[in-house]
């Protein structure tokens, strides 16, 4: 996009106090905000150690903000500019202050999967209290909790708040429209000494099952006495086609019967003898030659259920009716796959039969209680994580199926007593994986179903890195479970800063 601006964005530009910039995808919100900071640091708003702190939701999201931010803002500037996760700014906050709120100086971070796994059988209405109490009591600290436990800490604190006032004394929130009680409760009290920018689209409402609120626009308005600016129509990111409107529409369900320029809709059927899905992964194929001198750009494939697309992904993956396997990553519930991690990783730490055996059964009672996340337990796979959990101490079992799984951790863990690793820490996964498939034990497969979607072992994830630090530094994997429990925390909140 060139710098030659819009009226609207001109008047942005020109502003001085609170804001709030209106916008559908596309219509240049993070552009302007970015230039709108880079003006600022220019222009030597900034006292020396003072940072504009630019947030959004999703770590994904962060990532292209910074690689835009580095186009837009010099290196000699870049400093002055934080760029983080809502969640990861709050916790860096909490990582020092939130012993002031419990009294307790070391806080343990409670990973969504692990909470799944504790709060199953705990009734929904009382999930916050349980939640507050494992902070209060335990130090455990579940990551719905950041944002209030923030603002709580600003309003008992004022002259925390004006520590951090001081240091970012302009905060840009992405996504505004996407905040829930609790982040509007923080972004209030980063309000009474910071100005705020506020980019919002009021047409898209991510995350309202969270509490997103539809006044939240107005209520910002009001609190800030913030001017608003509105960039409805203008369109930067596909310029001259209607795929922008296509996507909107197609989210909304209006796009039946409508006609958009630069924007071609191919229907498929099925063919005999083949996958019902091997003309969708044709069409995904043709794309990937149109892509390949592109490297930056990248392909989604929407899928209407979850069954549907953990049926595509595995055909995707496979080399079936002759068509190559696609690497490719998959959008799914978090509960699943890090729960069965947790269960490998436990495996990976080897040792003693005995030891492993009783580590499997362990995480793999959290799976079975966890794995469905949010939605409710069955009452027999609760009753069978507690027979595994009775297993663990008592050394007694009852029934064909709960005993079927004690054996199968057994001669599992055996077997893993016997094998010698790689040091490879892909290679060595995928062994144990293989190990859980070929399982006669639902339980025990299922978790290696689970864990084909995990997206923690790519070349240089977090994960990857700290198994091959502990073998080198050990010959072995001992640390495993909490590398994996590290590496999921990063996953949901890590913070990402340029420096």
């Amino acid at each position: 996009m060139s710098e030659e601006w819009s009226a609207e964005k001109l008047r942005f530009l020109a502003s001085e106090g609170n804001a709030l910039a209106l916008g559908g995808p596309g219509a240049g919100k993070t552009h302007i905000a970015l230039v709108r900071a880079r003006n600022e640091i220019r222009d030597g708003v900034l006292k020396p150690g003072q940072k504009i702190l630019f947030l959004s939701f999703a770590r994904p999201t962060v990532a292209r903000i910074i690689e835009k931010a580095s186009e837009l803002v010099s290196r000699d500037q870049l400093p002055h500019l934080e760029i983080s996760t809502y969640h990861g700014f709050a916790w860096t906050i909490l990582r020092s202050h939130a012993y002031l709120l419990n009294g307790k100086a070391a806080i343990q971070l409670l990973p969504p999967p692990e909470a799944a796994a504790h709060l199953t059988d705990i009734a929904k209405d009382s999930h916050e209290v349980e939640k507050r109490r494992l902070f209060a009591d335990e130090g455990k600290l579940h990551f719905d909790l950041f944002a209030g436990l923030v603002a709580e800490l600003f309003q008992g604190s004022s002259r925390l708040a004006a520590i951090y006032a001081d240091a970012y004394p302009i905060v840009i929130l992405d996504e505004f429209q996407d905040t829930n009680a609790d982040e509007w409760a923080m972004i209030q009290q980063l309000g009474r000494g910071s100005r705020l920018i506020a980019l919002a689209d009021p047409e898209q409402r991510i995350y309202e099952f969270r509490g997103a609120d539809p006044r939240r626009l107005q209520e910002f308005l009001d609190a800030f006495k913030a001017e608003s600016f509105d960039f409805t129509g203008e369109n930067h990111r596909s310029s001259g086609t209607d795929i922008t409107t296509y996507g909107n529409d197609l989210l909304r369900g209006k796009n039946k019967g409508k006609k958009y320029e630069h924007v071609k809709v191919h229907g498929y059927g099925f063919l005999a003898g083949k996958s019902p899905f091997f003309s969708a992964k044709v069409v995904v194929l043709e794309a990937l030659k149109r892509l390949k001198d592109l490297p930056e750009n990248s392909i989604a494939v929407l899928v209407p259920s979850k069954r549907l697309m953990l049926e595509l992904s595995n055909y995707l993956s496979s080399a079936a009716d002759g068509l190559p396997e696609l690497m490719h990553e998959v959008a799914m519930d978090a509960e699943p796959p890090a729960l069965s991690a947790c269960v490998i990783a436990a495996l990976m730490e080897g040792g003693a039969a005995d030891d492993v055996t009783s580590r499997v059964l362990r995480t793999l009672y959290s799976h079975i209680r966890g794995r469905r996340g949010g939605r409710v337990t069955p009452q027999g796979e609760l009753d069978l994580a507690g027979a595994l959990d009775s297993f663990l101490a008592t050394g007694k079992v009852t029934g064909s199926k709960r005993k079927l799984i004690v054996s199968e951790a057994q001669r599992i863990a055996s077997e893993r007593e016997q094998m010698v690793m790689t040091g490879e820490p892909a290679e060595d996964w995928l062994r144990l994986r293989q190990l859980l498939q070929g399982s006669a034990a639902d339980a025990l497969r299922q978790v290696a179903t689970d864990a084909k979607f995990l997206r923690l072992l790519h070349r240089g994830s977090v994960l990857r890195t700290d198994l091959g630090e502990l073998w080198r530094a050990q010959g072995n994997y001992r640390g495993a479970e909490d590398a994996v429990r590290n590496a999921l925390a990063q996953e949901h909140f890590s913070s990402v800063h340029k420096d």
